[in-house]
């Protein structure tokens, strides 16, 4: 049986307002749930850190490789010292050793962990801003650090080849902060209890 032309406008309009309808849900439902926000562990594992900016913790050497025997008796201190929106600067101080900083930085790829170093006059080390980028998202609270080839040739010309494999980690939880460098037979690892935060200590060498 054939359709009137009557019939088949009908038909049309009925297509029509159901369509209609079906877009109108859609976004209905979109205006409802609001834009999906995306979890950056990243992100919010720099937020976490940057909320400790300006206190400093006490630590201790947790590892025990024999090449930090010198190291494990010694008082340790953390203080995250300076802060933005991408970068923290983390002086680690080794008793009376100020030479050592810690420096998170935000990149266009995720974070990257550097080491400045410097001597008690301010001049920086031979082997120092080394250290490496994470690879994955992490968590929010760790993060890995493999390192990266600028410090690989770093590590070559002063002859520390048994570094070109290191991997650094940082750990945040709610009651430590951990300092971690591994490799191959080689473990070095700090931790600082940050439930108790203690008086900032005298700025890192070569910072007035």
């Amino acid at each position: 049986m054939s359709m009137t032309v009557q019939d088949r406008d009908g038909h049309a309009a009925m297509r029509f307002v159901a369509t209609s309808f079906v877009v109108f849900c859609i976004f209905l439902l979109a205006s409802c749930v609001g834009p999906r926000s995306v979890y950056d562990p990243q992100q919010a594992f720099f937020d976490k850190l940057s909320a400790l900016c300006g206190k400093a913790y006490s630590g201790k050497l947790v590892s025990s490789d024999a090449a930090d025997a010198g190291m494990l008796q010694k008082p340790m201190i953390m203080h995250v010292r300076e802060c933005d929106t991408q970068t923290i600067r983390i002086p680690f101080h080794v008793a009376d050793d100020r030479s050592r900083t810690w420096v998170v930085e935000r990149t266009a790829f995720g974070l990257r962990l550097k080491h400045d170093h410097r001597h008690e006059d301010g001049n920086e080390d031979a082997v120092s801003w080394y250290g490496g980028e994470t690879r994955n998202r992490g968590t929010v609270t760790r993060q890995e650090f493999s390192v990266d080839t600028q410090s690989v040739d770093m590590f070559r010309k002063e002859g520390l080849d048994a570094s070109v494999t290191n991997i650094w980690t940082l750990e945040l939880t709610d009651r430590i902060f951990a300092y971690q460098l591994s490799r191959e037979n080689r473990l070095f690892r700090v931790e600082f209890d940050i439930t108790r935060p203690i008086e900032t200590p005298l700025p890192p060498w070569g910072v007035d």
